[in-house]
């Protein structure tokens, strides 16, 4: 028996994501392979083959998250195998993705982020560089008060976690928020684009930006010697 999914969870969420795959040979909905995929991870797996294998394992919990194809013996649910978890996720659509779950986690009582510390970050995903590949670096918003990350976007290979934080900024509601991010973001466009989104900043000045450094240090020395002279 088909149950549908409960309105403002994930899974609803997920059923308007549009389907990138052909509707000949579906045997699930887009929407129940990416519930499981999530609800995997969140039990600890970390691969593409540790979520296949806990489909299997959990079988019987399945039917919850929209599977209702059996196996030909009819003893199991089918579920996504490792090679089918590759084909969607390399060609969904990360940028609208993102857009999806920024929405959704918003949605959960947070429509604003006023007097909310949002740290803004950059990491490369562990276990996303290998031979010959230089990893999945992403720069991320996440916001400590919710324990969430609102928005994050990867950062191209022809750019920097400066540029692609001036995307990300665009994804979240500055209005009253409070901004946080390392020497890496300490750039005048950066801080302007938190300043006309009605947030303000907080960042750290280091010897990257040296004469802004400089700036600021003589702005706290005295206007006199000790010895009183000019």
């Amino acid at each position: 028996m088909h149950t549908p999914p409960l309105a403002g969870t994930l899974f609803e969420v997920f059923t308007r994501f549009p389907d990138h795959r052909r509707a000949r040979g579906q045997l699930y909905s887009l929407a129940s392979l990416l519930t499981l995929a999530v609800t995997a991870m969140l039990c600890g797996c970390r691969s593409l083959y540790a979520i296949a294998q806990w489909g299997r394992d959990y079988n019987h919990l399945v039917e919850l998250l929209g599977f209702n194809r059996r196996s030909r013996d009819g003893r199991l649910f089918r579920t996504p195998c490792v090679s089918e978890l590759h084909t969607v996720f390399a060609a969904l659509d990360h940028g609208r993705f993102e857009a999806v779950l920024t929405a959704w986690v918003l949605a959960q009582g947070v429509a604003d982020l006023e007097d909310r510390v949002v740290n803004i970050d950059g990491k490369t995903l562990r276990g996303s560089r290998g031979h010959q590949l230089p990893g999945a670096h992403l720069v991320a918003a996440w916001c400590p008060d919710i324990q969430a990350v609102l928005a994050q976007l990867r950062m191209p290979a022809t750019t920097n976690e400066h540029k692609t934080a001036l995307e990300l900024l665009k994804l979240i509601p500055l209005q009253g928020a409070i901004i946080t991010a390392d020497a890496a973001f300490t750039h005048k466009d950066f801080c302007q684009a938190i300043l006309d989104g009605g947030g303000d900043y907080f960042v750290i000045v280091k010897d990257n930006q040296p004469t802004l450094l400089a700036d600021i240090q003589a702005g706290f020395q005295r206007a006199f010697s000790p010895q009183g002279e000019a």
